[in-house]
């Protein structure tokens, strides 16, 4: 039980001495608070494991404590201790997410029961968490699929990285499509803060007006939109990691709070003097030369050089060789999991033409050519006729797919599937694929697919893609 935190908020000082005193012989650190203002404070200085707060506190709720909480972290249990008069707020407690409720007055050892089994609770949650992310979210080093010798030489760096608990920030570059936030995920996942958060950023998607917010939070009335105050994502990183995917985007006028936050390890809000320490591991993971970015001032130097003190450079797919097989061996794996289907070999051709493609779209586009074929195929072998290459400096790529007035290939829009496909399996893998590659947003979807916003709406909702 050592090192396990108790928070007690609670305006009566004898109820809440004697339970801090009863903890503290079972184990617990425990520390006593008599508002809920003060238990905010004490929160991010305590990172307590369980909370005991009474329902009826002077100024801020009880249940308004519990929301706040929440806010700061969705997992925490918090216990709300109740007189018989405010029952009914306890039962909407906990209807609000909180983990129990205990009368007044207390029972000591009931108490100290309720704190192990909350204790116990949340981290069977976390572990839950962390081994249903393993399986479903395809990260580890597992599914870092290469022998190839420059992946085999990135992985054991990504190994060693991986293994510490803290390091300077991780710069992964490379061209688009090579797999940065695979590994990214993959790092986080092997070390000892895989129970943590992983809190991923795309920073193309957000303009300077929002991406401080995001990244920092803001407090109330910071700005006409501010009814509530909000952490930003690197407070709900906080012991685990923090992705920012495409920082070569990141506007200046952000750039040096980022880098502030990185050196100094606090973050202020908008709207905020009040600077919070955070402790979270950055990997940030770029397509672009940031060395030259910032030699033409379109990045700041110092940020650059804060980041680079660790950088893996993961190469293209046609510098890879034969990971081109290994790559497509476990797409098939997949993709026939997910469809049904039993795709088991590759034709010597078709290899052939997987070997000899310069793959401009890297490992994305590989996967995404293999899909095409395992919803196209009908049999056991993946063939030439199968594969639907667009790369147009590539003479020996199939024509399956669209083509403009002009006879060009749109290179975004969805190929064509050959006669026998099931045609309502191809179109939904096609919008799952649309969707995938516009980062949720259904206007640029609809525009890579060639039909409205409105059609595509009704055929997310056909299909129950909308979440």
């Amino acid at each position: 039980m050592s090192g396990s935190t108790v928070l007690i908020v609670d305006d009566e000082q004898t109820l809440a001495r004697s339970a801090k005193a009863f903890l503290a012989d079972h184990g617990y650190e425990a520390e006593v608070a008599a508002s809920g203002e003060t238990a905010l404070e004490l929160l991010e200085k305590l990172q307590p494991d369980v909370v005991f707060a009474d329902v009826r506190l002077p100024g801020m709720s009880g249940i308004d404590l519990l929301k706040r909480i929440r806010e700061f972290d969705p997992v925490l249990p918090v216990i709300m201790l109740t007189a018989y008069g405010s029952i009914e707020g306890a039962v909407e407690a906990v209807k609000l997410g909180a983990f129990d409720y205990v009368k007044k007055p207390v029972d000591l050892e009931e108490l100290k029961l309720l704190a192990d089994r909350a204790r116990e609770n949340r981290l069977l949650k976390q572990e839950l968490s962390y081994y249903r992310r393993r399986a479903t979210r395809d990260v580890g080093f597992a599914t870092m699929v290469g022998e190839s010798p420059a992946v085999r030489a990135v992985l054991e760096r990504a190994r060693q990285i991986a293994a510490l608990e803290d390091t300077p920030p991780v710069l992964l570059t490379g061209e688009t499509g090579t797999g940065k936030g695979i590994l990214a995920h993959a790092i986080h996942a092997a070390g000892p803060r895989a129970l943590k958060p992983f809190i991923e950023v795309n920073c193309t998607a957000l303009p300077a007006t929002l991406m401080e917010a995001e990244l920092f939070g803001y407090e109330r009335g910071a700005f006409t939109d501010a009814k509530e105050s909000k952490p930003g994502l690197v407070e709900a990183a906080e012991g685990g990691f923090l992705f920012l995917d495409e920082i070569g985007d990141v506007d200046l006028s952000v750039q040096g709070k980022l880098l502030r936050a990185i050196e100094e390890r606090t973050v202020r809000r908008v709207g905020s003097v009040r600077e919070r320490k955070v402790d979270v591991r950055i990997v940030a993971a770029t397509n672009r030369d940031l060395e030259r970015e910032a030699s033409r001032e379109r990045f700041r130097r110092d940020l650059y050089f804060r980041l680079a003190v660790i950088v893996l450079v993961v190469p293209p797919l046609r510098e890879r060789g034969e990971d081109v097989l290994l790559l497509t061996d476990y797409f098939l794996r997949v993709l026939n999991a997910k469809y049904g289907k039993t795709v088991r070999e590759i034709s010597a051709p078709a290899r052939e033409l997987l070997l000899s493609y310069p793959w401009p779209g890297n490992v994305r586009e590989l996967s995404h050519v293999i899909e095409r074929a395992v919803l196209w195929s009908r049999g056991t072998t993946l063939d030439v006729e199968h594969l639907s290459l667009t790369s147009p400096d590539h003479d020996a790529a199939p024509a399956h797919r669209n083509a403009s007035a002009d006879g060009d290939a749109a290179a975004d829009a969805p190929a064509l599937p050959p006669p026998g496909v099931d045609l309502a399996q191809w179109e939904k893998a096609m919008i799952e694929r649309a969707m995938r590659e516009a980062g949720g947003n259904q206007t640029k979807a609809a525009q890579r697919l060639g039909i409205s916003r409105d059609t595509l709406r009704y055929r997310l909702k056909k299909f129950g893609l909308q979440h």
